[in-house]
């Protein structure tokens, strides 16, 4: 039950910030549902090779080649979902910085104390 609220709370991250970003673009809300879900899978399956491939260049800049890679895991949702476009790296970096801050804040509402 949890992870269906994680996806759906991920999902209405998605279409804010489409709203808000004009270099992203969700066809409606089932694609950005599929978003959610791709990205998590994503997440799980991709960016763990992509880490440790990339491991001297992430140690080299400090971590922040982790950023890249993660706008690399949104460019490549990007091309596996038809209803879901961004424009460039750039708003996928941006795309992804404030997903993750959106994400961390309505995560918050899910935990229990």
């Amino acid at each position: 039950m949890k992870l269906i609220l994680r996806i759906l709370l991920s999902a209405l991250a998605v279409v804010v910030l489409s709203k808000i970003l004009p270099g992203v673009g969700v066809d409606n809300y089932t694609t950005a549902i599929i978003v959610a879900i791709v990205l998590s899978l994503l997440n799980f399956i991709v960016k763990p090779i992509l880490v440790i491939l990339t491991l001297p260049v992430t140690i080299l800049t400090l971590g922040l080649f982790l950023l890249i890679i993660n706008a690399i895991i949104i460019l490549l949702a990007d091309n596996l979902i038809t209803g879901f476009s961004v424009d460039s790296i750039w708003w996928a970096l941006l795309f992804s910085l404030l997903l993750s801050f959106l994400q961390s804040i309505l995560f918050s509402l899910l935990k229990e104390d």
